[in-house]
């Protein structure tokens, strides 16, 4: 399956991330199962986002809230490898739910995206960047 992004919010992502070269970038997605249609930058409340990312509790009720009362859906999150490829780490598998999330991966100036397709594991989804 692929999965479509528009090629400003891309550039948009990707510059993020080489924005922050010292910690992780975070944030939600919205939109269906195979389009990204916007994203969200949230606060890594991570003990040490260096290493880690963790998305602000806060931040993610409000989206889910939004959500159910009938704004863009929450299909999954972005976040960066600093120093890192962009390709899910043990402590990314040790969070993939199986619920279908997409997973964006920023690192090296370049983006991946994953989808988690089980508890513990993910498959690549090619990014289709549209204008």
């Amino acid at each position: 399956m692929n999965v479509t992004i528009s090629s400003g919010l891309l550039r948009r992502l990707v510059a993020e991330a080489g924005a922050s070269p010292n910690a992780e970038v975070c944030g939600l997605l919205f939109g269906s199962a195979a389009q990204i249609e916007a994203a969200e930058t949230c606060p890594n409340v991570a003990a040490n986002p260096a290493r880690a990312f963790e998305i602000d509790p806060a931040a993610l009720f409000v989206a889910h809230r939004r959500a159910r009362g009938g704004g863009a859906a929450v299909i999954g999150h972005y976040h960066s490898h600093p120093s890192g490829l962009p390709v899910p780490s043990p402590r990314d598998a040790a969070q993939a739910m199986g619920d279908g999330a997409v997973w964006v991966i920023l690192g090296g100036g370049v983006a991946r995206a994953w989808r988690s397709v089980e508890v513990g594991a993910f498959v690549e989804e090619a990014i289709e960047v549209v204008e």
